[in-house]
């Protein structure tokens, strides 16, 4: 088990606590907007204040908060070496854990394990195979889990004890992606629906209850991309980037409502309240660049109009904010990032912003949090560009956790380190 916790404050102390929660990827509404109020503009020199730290595990999983508790995943950070006819290859040790912690303090709550056969060091570079990369997703008292190597659980949210559980490999045939599997569960109604990828099983929904398979459609390809549910006209429709092009699916069947072709299997879809999906590739795509479609609904049909293609601007493996009629994004030249806005409506640059890696980024409070290759950034973002308040060097090593903000709380994780700041002013 992973402990050794420090910087432990007393509780008294903490920052007040709201009813928010942050119970899958991108928060409560898949939006990486957070419900918080009264943050501090500016930060000291080194920073907030932190809470508590503590040592981890490897892995790009983001954190899930629900009722004070932090649910995540890692991989056991040790290598071993084995013998291959080509020389010895070191791989990642043979476990996943899932755990909660306790959000005031860091402490384990409870943790499961389970066997994943680890992917070959060299496979697609080591960065990118340190462990679980899927967020959990907690939802009426059971945690959900879907690791790298295709494991998914269903666990109890008090106890951490096995409810149910699919091999979606061995089981149902699936396409592991290039850097293993990463799509975050999504809970509709009652179903629990889950990218897989693979002939037949490109989309799957599960009881949540008692696992049984409800439904499994289409061939796509695997995807590292997480689906959204968004309101067109008044009806729920899923959309997912689903490699070869973005769909549009009824949640309650899986049945395709409309295609778009488009090279990205990345990013997760981001939608607007003024009816535009935003959707990005990277760099290494044939259909680089970025797309602003604007979905209507009329005699039961989804039309979608392409408003705009920019090829300027490619978030690749990061996310993407809306702050009024701005989509705010960390965009790829190369080796260089720039956080840039677009206008949503015309796919205009309105500004651009040097001086970045590739960066995460939360809206909270008016406020964007920008965690950039292990550092953090606070900013306020308008049409005329980037104002930066604060910056400073938060985690050690870099990885493609989004922060979670819960509260005045920010928390954040490393292949290495897990920890919690107070954002308060």
């Amino acid at each position: 088990m992973i402990a050794s916790c420090t910087g432990i404050v007393a509780l008294s102390s903490l920052a007040p606590m709201v009813s928010a929660q942050w119970p899958q990827w991108g928060g409560k509404d898949r939006n990486f907007t957070a419900d918080a109020k009264d943050l501090a503009a500016v930060w000291p020199e080194g920073g907030p204040r932190k809470i508590w730290s503590r040592t981890f595990g490897p892995g790009h999983s983001s954190l899930a908060f629900v009722d004070d508790r932090l649910y995540a995943m890692y991989r056991e950070p040790e290598a071993e070496v084995i013998e291959d006819p080509m020389g010895p290859v070191a791989v990642t040790k043979k476990e996943e854990i899932v755990l909660a912690l306790d959000a005031d303090t860091g402490k384990t709550i409870w943790e499961y394990r389970y066997a994943a056969a680890p992917l070959p060091v060299g496979t697609v570079g080591e960065e990118n195979i340190r462990g679980p990369n899927a967020t959990p997703l907690v939802h009426e008292g059971k945690v959900y889990a879907f690791g790298a190597t295709g494991n998914l659980h269903c666990l109890d949210q008090k106890t951490g004890k096995p409810v149910w559980s699919h091999d979606v490999l061995a089981e149902y045939g699936a396409r592991m992606p290039g850097f293993g599997f990463a799509s975050s569960p999504l809970i509709y109604k009652n179903s629990l629906i889950l990218p897989v990828g693979g002939p037949g099983v490109g989309v799957m929904a599960f009881d949540p209850a008692g696992g049984e398979v409800l439904w499994k459609k289409h061939d796509f390809a695997g995807t590292h991309s997480s689906a959204i549910v968004i309101r067109v006209d008044g009806k729920e429709e899923m959309v997912l980037l689903a490699g070869a092009e973005a769909v549009g699916m009824d949640p309650a069947t899986g049945e395709i409502e409309w295609r778009y072709p488009f090279q990205s299997n990345v990013m997760t879809p981001l939608w607007g309240d003024d009816g535009i999906l935003f959707i990005s590739s990277p760099i290494t795509s044939p259909d680089r660049g970025s797309r602003g479609l604007k979905l209507t609904r009329k005699d039961g049909k989804v039309n979608v109009e392409e408003l705009w293609a920019d090829k300027e601007v490619r978030v690749g493996y990061t996310n993407a904010v809306r702050s009024g009629n701005l989509i705010l994004s960390c965009s790829s030249e190369g080796d260089e990032y720039f956080m840039t806005a677009i206008d949503a409506a015309t796919g205009k640059i309105v500004w651009q912003a040097p001086g970045f890696g590739m960066a995460n980024l939360v809206h909270a409070d008016g406020k964007l949090f920008i965690l950039d290759n292990g550092s953090l950034a606070l900013g306020i973002a308008t049409a005329d560009g980037l104002e930066l308040k604060s910056k400073f060097r938060l985690l050690k090593h870099s990885n493609w956790s989004n922060p979670t903000i819960v509260g005045q709380r920010l928390f954040a994780r490393s292949h290495e380190e897990i920890l919690a700041l107070d954002l308060g002013k």
